[in-house]
């Protein structure tokens, strides 16, 4: 067992979802490490390929040119930024993925999280302004951990804690995967359709999922509902935004199976299988993109012209970074490179 595997149990001690239960495990089993172990003999067989225009230059060798090297790298390079871009699904299976609720002051926000949460995590009052800082919790919904993150109502505000708040709310909607638009149904068109401008134009769509919720359906008439439904997917679909739509009652706990299981839809198209290898690791990640930076440099040098020993170098950080994760002393051992040499090139005879 290496380090990476020794790592993941305590991560299949703390998983709490089938999800990250899943990827605990496969990190347990080996299935990261093997891929780490087969970056590893790629970066072996580099070194030793240096290594013959290092050392046997003067012998009757036929070592592989830079454009076979680059080859190698680029191929190693792209597997290393593979899975340090599993990081983020990674983080989502194991800490939740994150889902920003955002709307106008007084729309129902904290209701709404505490009707999800079955609790009265969050403080309501009929007072405009109650929710000023953030406030996040998990649930586990359908096996996969989701983090709701409860924010200040977005309003023009004097008060500077107010203020405060509101900066925080759009700096979590920024981070979130998947934002909860949340307006309140009741509202005549104009305003219903400013506050909703005002959460669309930070959304970024290339990365970010939007869910548009009309809430306190319990009270708005029926019929001015669903015109409120129509015309804002007039307006957001004449911009061209993916999005959803559904009409709640968060006080009367309404339609928030469907909204389960459309979060769980979307989940799947951020995290397609969670039986992938994904890293969790902060650690890991910080090892992965420092060996990508390595390999980098030494992409850059080989189609510089560097000299070889320059290049070798390089080469050396990202081998111990690789190794870092992995938590043994496997690094450019001369033995081992000589041993490399001799396996797979035809030396001195």
């Amino acid at each position: 067992m290496d380090l990476s595997q020794a790592e993941a149990v305590a991560d299949v001690i703390a998983s709490n979802t089938s999800a990250s239960h899943r990827v605990a495990m496969n990190q347990l089993k080996g299935c990261f490490s093997k891929e780490l172990s087969s970056l590893r003999e790629q970066l072996l067989e580099m070194a030793s390929l240096l290594e013959l225009e290092l050392d046997f230059s003067e012998e009757d060798v036929e070592f592989a040119q830079r454009e076979q090297l680059n080859g190698l790298v680029e191929t190693t390079l792209q597997q290393v930024q593979r899975l340090a871009a599993s990081f983020r699904q990674g983080n989502m299976i194991k800490n939740g993925v994150p889902v920003a609720i955002i709307g106008p002051a007084n729309a129902g926000k904290s209701t709404l999280l505490n009707a999800l949460l079955g609790d009265q995590r969050a403080l309501v009052s009929p007072i405009a302004g109650t929710t000023r800082d953030t406030v996040e919790e998990t649930l586990n919904i359908g096996g996969i951990l989701f983090r709701f993150i409860d924010t200040a109502g977005i309003r023009k505000a004097s008060d500077e804690v107010e203020i405060m708040g509101i900066e925080r709310t759009f700096r979590k909607l920024s981070e979130a995967e998947i934002v909860l638009a949340l307006l309140d149904a009741s509202q005549n068109e104009f305003d219903l359709l400013n506050n909703l401008e005002e959460i669309i134009q930070r959304v970024d769509f290339d990365s970010q999922k939007l869910i548009i919720l009309l809430n306190k359906a319990d009270i708005a008439v029926i019929d001015a509902c669903n015109k409120n439904v129509i015309t804002i997917n007039n307006n957001v679909s004449l911009a061209d935004y993916k999005h959803n739509i559904l009409s709640i009652s968060a006080k009367e706990e309404k339609g928030l199976e469907e909204l389960k299981s459309l979060l769980l839809e979307l989940e799947r198209d951020l995290i397609p299988n969670a039986d992938s290898t994904f890293i969790t690791n902060a650690r890991h990640l910080e090892a992965l993109q420092n060996a990508a930076s390595a390999l980098q440099d030494v992409r850059t040098s080989l189609l510089s012209g560097i000299p070889t020993d320059l290049v070798a170098e390089d080469l050396r950080q990202a081998l111990s970074a690789i190794n870092s994760i992995l938590g043994k002393d496997l690094g450019l051992d001369p033995e081992l490179i000589l041993h490399t040499i001799f396996s797979r090139h035809c030396i001195g005879k």
